[in-house]
């Protein structure tokens, strides 16, 4: 995966370890006993989780970004306006730009349109300003570990290429630890609070990899059922939202951009549906380009990006086609629209859904 252009990536130098990264075990260290500190102050009510009067259903994930969840948020969002739910969706608004929204906030507004999306660090503050719009459920996007506000439906997405954050690395297993070692938020027996995982890409990974994760994660929440996914691809569209078939470029070599959670994963499903790389420069998660930083790319092959990257290269004149990616269940889709249809109308009585297992102290 070509980097040039830019630094090598955070997650790459972690995934590589050596004697410089080992020294972010003391940190790590420090930072589980924060999680698990806090975990046991909400499980114990030490600490209180505000209600909204609506249904609160979270798309969360454990890791620092990359599972997939944008294309899952705005399947929810449909899901419930099928049911007859007036949604809303509200999230932190990590790292806004001028226009005051993220790249993940401008991709919603394209796939959700006419559904408010509320952007604010508090998201109790935030989920208030929702229901005060006549929003009768909120979809609260990357929440897992916002415990303060209360939700009546936790699924939490984990990626089958990258379950713990960190990819494998000179054919090693790949490294599961906190922040900032690693990239998981909370310690893995912390899906037990879900009631229902997601694993995304499933179709991406071994049959024998995937069936080890599910094991896996069936130890780390016992009892909670378990639907694979997948994200796939739809069309390429271009830079004025021209749709053409996703075997248009079949054969092509082209340059890619991205600046996502996963880059290795887009790559991926780039080189499955036929294309050649010639190089894939790859930035940070959320970064926002300058023109120069793409100086080259797509000047003798096609450029290709994501969806999420698309809203934030039309502004710099470059001519692209974005991967169009629709989130779809593999496996076991009436578990998750029974989930769905249990929740609680306007005027019922919310309950909260119970976790079967706390958090271990």
């Amino acid at each position: 995966m070509g980097a040039s252009g830019s630094s090598t990536r955070w997650e790459e130098r972690l995934a590589r370890g050596g004697p410089a990264v080992a020294w972010l075990a003391l940190p790590a260290g420090l930072y589980s006993l924060a999680v698990r500190a806090r975990g046991a102050a909400y499980d114990r009510g030490l600490c209180r989780s505000w209600s909204l009067g609506v249904p609160v259903v979270c798309a969360g994930n454990l890791t620092t970004g990359g599972t997939g969840k944008t294309p899952f948020v705005a399947w929810l969002v449909r899901e419930l306006a099928q049911r007859g739910f007036r949604p809303g969706i509200l999230s932190r608004g990590y790292r806004s730009g001028p226009q005051g929204t993220n790249e993940e906030a401008e991709l919603l507004a394209e796939l959700c349109p006419g559904v408010p999306h509320v952007q604010d660090p508090d998201r109790v503050r935030g989920g208030r300003a929702l229901v005060a719009q006549e929003r009768d459920v909120v979809v609260l996007d990357d929440g897992f570990q916002h415990r303060r506000l209360a939700r009546d439906l936790d699924l939490v997405l984990v990626d089958a290429t990258r379950p713990w954050g960190l990819a494998a690395h000179d054919g090693r297993e790949a490294t599961r630890a906190l922040l900032p070692r690693g990239l998981l938020r909370e310690p893995p027996e912390a899906l037990a609070r879900a009631h229902a995982l997601v694993v995304t890409r499933s179709d991406a990974v071994p049959a024998e990899s995937l069936a080890a994760l599910e094991r896996e994660l069936a130890e780390q929440a016992p009892g909670r059922p378990i639907v694979l996914a997948s994200h796939a691809p739809r069309a390429f569209v271009d830079e004025a939202g021209r749709a053409s078939p996703l075997d248009s470029l079949r054969g092509a070599t082209v340059d890619a951009v991205s600046a996502i959670g996963n880059p290795a994963a887009f790559e991926g499903t780039l080189r499955a549906l036929g294309l050649s790389i010639g190089e894939h420069r790859v930035f940070a998660d959320h970064h926002r380009y300058a023109r120069a930083e793409l100086d080259g790319l797509g000047q003798h092959r096609p450029l290709v990006t994501t969806q999420k990257d698309a809203v934030k290269l039309r502004p710099l004149g470059l001519g692209f086609r974005a991967l169009a990616i629709e989130f779809a269940i593999r496996r076991d889709a009436a578990v998750l629209e029974a989930l769905l249809d249990a929740l609680p109308r306007r005027g019922e009585t919310v309950v909260q859904l119970p976790a079967r297992r706390k958090l271990r102290d």
